[in-house]
């Protein structure tokens, strides 16, 4: 059937489709087909591509559609290894934007020709690629360096993570190559600090081969801080005082700010930083074990236009300070997994407020493990009796945040049935857990499938109250699941297999392992009603050990 559409406007509807949706308009037709891989490519979907002399003929099919987002895995200094990046510079090269290469171990000459080749390169991953710098002699040679400066002319992002070899000379090399830099990553990397303060300014020649001081780091920032717009200095133990000397750089006007499991940073340094980069619109704090209350109020007070924050396993975290989420107005993603004093009432205040103000337009939240969490403890006891129930509780709650698309609550283990039916009600929730609740049973399962019609990823693993009764009666709710997990729920029979085959019509991936009432038979009935699952993680069923990919 001819397309009535023109394959721009066709395009330009599919690009603003979830990523499942774009891959189904695939199979539609062959005009279809050409405008989902245009669509596929505007949203920068990651192809990861196997270093092994098979790819090849992948490879030169990517670059007839023109990809421009690639991963290699697997890469290492091979002969064969180098074959491959010579066809990924001549096929995909002269349009790729961005390369991962994280983990590999090439070897500096095939980096090289495999860097000449990519002229657009705008991102480039070279995280754990420890082979290119345990020589110190990457672009040592002044023709070599010329060059890659010329190809990594246009580079915006740099990943130099988990690099054990990385000194300054080999940094400032590499960094030279890249003016255009605004997002440098130097996570996990062993970041050295002077205790006594530097009077007198360095320069490069002060750049040592052999260790990554701070001291080099801070005089890159400070030459480069009217373009530098995220840093990534996760893991890198930096202490108060460093980061107190490159929040105050002239110029510097950072974006996003990573400092997970940097634990010397105290809350007094956090307010500090909140007022020396007020415009930073992503900050991530996980595991910083040292900040309180005081770091997520200054965060609160100072940072008005956040859109990401994490304060993962912050265990000093309490709702005292949650209220003042609320302030917040722009947050769209938020992560206070395993803060384990956290009951969540002063939360659902904050995010769920009724003010007049529009609400929050949050779209992500992870509560996962917060043990003590409960959002609506009154519930929890009210008595059976209607007469003798006290009246249900009128204020804020999560409610309002309709723009909700991913929820964890994993191990939350005090929510109840009647505390979920209360909080989930999201029409447009995409993304799910609810592993790991002992008390989470049929009642609840039907409530979700109520409240969250849309859902797309499901995971209620370890979840032992489930039966095949309320699948039976929730699974209809549900016809874009396409991931789904319940591994380890030990009532489930090949009964809830039945009733999923006929419900769940998308489903691409499911997970039965450690169900003792599932057998291989009822797996492979599945299979043969939904032939275009993927993947089925069995193990353990009926007392086998296998995995199915199919």
């Amino acid at each position: 059937m001819p397309c009535l559409f023109p394959s721009q406007i066709l395009t330009y509807v599919l690009s603003f489709l979830p990523l499942s949706d774009q891959k189904e308009a695939l199979l539609v037709s062959r005009a279809w087909y050409r405008a989902a891989q245009n669509a596929l490519r505007e949203t920068n979907v990651r192809y990861n591509i196997p270093v092994a002399s098979a790819s090849l003929p992948a490879i030169e099919n990517l670059g007839v559609q023109g990809i421009s987002c690639i991963s290699l895995s697997n890469l290492d200094g091979s002969p064969a290894a180098h074959q491959v990046l010579q066809a990924v510079a001549y096929h995909l090269g002269p349009h790729l934007q961005s390369l991962c290469l994280g983990g590999g171990s090439p070897t500096e000459a095939s980096f090289m020709t495999l860097i000449m080749g990519c002229p657009a390169l705008r991102t480039l991953d070279l995280s754990g690629c420890n082979s290119l710098f345990t020589s110190g002699m990457l672009l040592a040679q002044q023709e070599v360096a010329q060059r890659a400066r010329e190809a990594l002319g246009g580079l915006r992002e740099l990943s130099l993570a988990s690099l054990r070899d990385l000194a300054d000379l080999s940094f400032n090399r590499l960094s030279s190559c890249a003016p255009s830099l605004e997002c440098l990553s130097l996570a996990y990397c062993h970041l050295t600090f002077e205790r006594r303060p530097v009077r007198v300014s360095p320069g490069p020649q002060d750049s040592s081969p052999s260790l990554l001081s701070f001291r080099n780091l801070l005089r890159f920032v400070k030459e480069r801080a009217g373009r530098l717009r995220a840093l990534d200095l996760s893991g890198t133990g930096l202490p108060a005082e460093a980061l107190q000397a490159l929040g105050q750089v002239a110029g510097l006007q950072l974006r996003e700010l990573l400092l997970r499991g940097c634990r010397d940073l105290s809350t007094e340094a956090i307010a500090v930083l909140c007022r020396q980069q007020p415009g930073l619109t992503s900050l991530d704090l996980s595991g910083c074990s040292e900040l309180a209350d005081g770091a997520l109020l200054a965060v609160s007070r100072g940072l008005r236009h956040l859109q990401h924050l994490s304060l993962r396993k912050l265990q000093r975290l309490t709702d005292a300070s949650c209220a003042a989420l609320g302030s917040l107005r722009e947050l769209r993603n938020l992560d206070l997994a395993e803060c384990c004093l956290l009951s969540g009432w002063e939360l659902a205040q904050a995010l769920g407020s009724e003010c007049k103000a529009p609400p929050l337009p949050l779209a992500s939240l992870s509560l996962a493990y917060c043990s003590a969490l409960k959002l609506y403890p009154e519930l929890e006891h009210q008595a059976t009796d209607p007469e003798e129930r006290p009246p249900s509780p009128q204020g804020p709650s999560l409610l309002l945040l309709q723009a909700l698309h991913e929820l964890d609550l994993t191990a939350c283990s005090q929510l109840t049935d009647a505390s979920l039916t209360k909080v989930l009600q999201f029409p447009q929730l995409r993304k799910l857990s609810l592993s790991l609740l002992p008390a989470f049973s049929d009642r609840g399962l039907m409530a979700v499938a109520r409240g969250c019609p849309s859902l797309e990823h499901l995971a209620v693993s370890h979840c032992h109250l489930l039966s095949d009764q309320g699948w039976a009666q929730a699974a209809g709710s549900w016809p874009r699941l396409q991931d789904l997990n319940l591994s380890s729920c030990s009532q489930l029979t090949e009964q809830t297999l039945d009733t999923i085959g006929q419900a769940c019509k998308r489903l691409r991936v499911l997970d039965v392992a450690m169900c003792p009432g599932i057998s291989m038979a009822a797996i492979r009935r599945l299979q043969a009603q939904l032939p275009q699952v993927t993947c089925i993680q069995s193990r353990f069923v009926g007392g086998a050990d296998l995995s199915l990919t199919l």
